[in-house]
């Protein structure tokens, strides 16, 4: 069943949105007429997506990306925070130290350095909405994966807060976890625990990018008027709680 939305006079900012989930997300908010913005080191090719090379740990790029929409359009609609990276896949006892502070900081500290910069400006939105993707492994913690796991559960605590915060404003703010989803992602990962992952589902498979798109979608639409600090899972019944 196909399910349409009209994001005409909307502006969206994608963080991580030149590849996988995030680039997804970002031509479905571009098809349904948003004004769209993909904040990315790497280049973005999505036909009438504007692009900004940001580091979302770099307060001084996101500054000079978000002045530079804010000079286009009245002010921000959406905020999509999709940037981060799982880590190699290897025990605590083998993590190395600067690694682990850099999946924190682009999985955690970037969701807090974006939105803290970016809410100012959505304060004047008719609808804000504000839509973190956290993962599963922030609620069950994935072997392996501390880091990652550790930083995502930071991802969910702070849309919670995030959202206590802003609910006396029109700006709602969710986050979405995802069990393992087929993108590039996964080759940070060890076959090993992908196959995990996928055993631990019911459904037996990975979730797509399409399938995540939908749910980020209705989340960033007026019909998501009462939900808030919430946790919305898309883990083919692998979730226990």
């Amino acid at each position: 069943m196909p399910i349409s939305y009209d994001f005409t006079s909307r502006s969206a900012i994608v963080t991580g949105g030149s590849n996988g989930i995030g680039r997804r997300i970002a031509e479905r908010l571009q098809a349904a007429g948003a004004a769209v913005w993909v904040w990315d080191p790497a280049p973005c090719d999505v036909p009438g997506v504007r692009h900004a090379p940001v580091d979302v740990t770099n307060a001084e790029q996101i500054t000079r990306a978000r002045d530079a929409l804010l000079a286009e359009v009245r002010g921000i609609d959406i905020l999509v925070n999709n940037a981060g990276f799982t880590g190699r896949s290897v025990s605590v006892e083998e993590f190395d130290h600067a690694e682990w502070r850099r999946v924190v900081e682009v999985n955690l500290t970037g969701v807090f350095e974006v939105s803290r910069l970016v809410v100012p400006a959505m304060r004047v939105a008719p609808a804000g909405r504000i839509v973190n993707l956290a993962s599963l492994a922030g609620k069950e913690g994935t072997p392996y994966l501390s880091a990652y796991s550790a930083a995502k559960a930071g991802v969910i605590a702070f849309t919670k807060s995030l959202a206590k915060e802003l609910a006396d404003t029109n700006i709602r703010v969710n986050s979405v976890a995802p069990a393992a989803v087929e993108t590039d992602i996964l080759t940070q990962m060890s076959e090993a625990v992908v196959e995990t992952m996928i055993a631990k589902s019911p459904l037996k498979r990975l979730g797509t990018v399409d399938e995540v798109a939908d749910l980020v979608m209705w989340l960033c639409s007026e019909a998501c008027s009462f939900s808030t600090g919430a946790v919305f899972d898309l883990s083919g019944g692998r979730a226990t709680y």
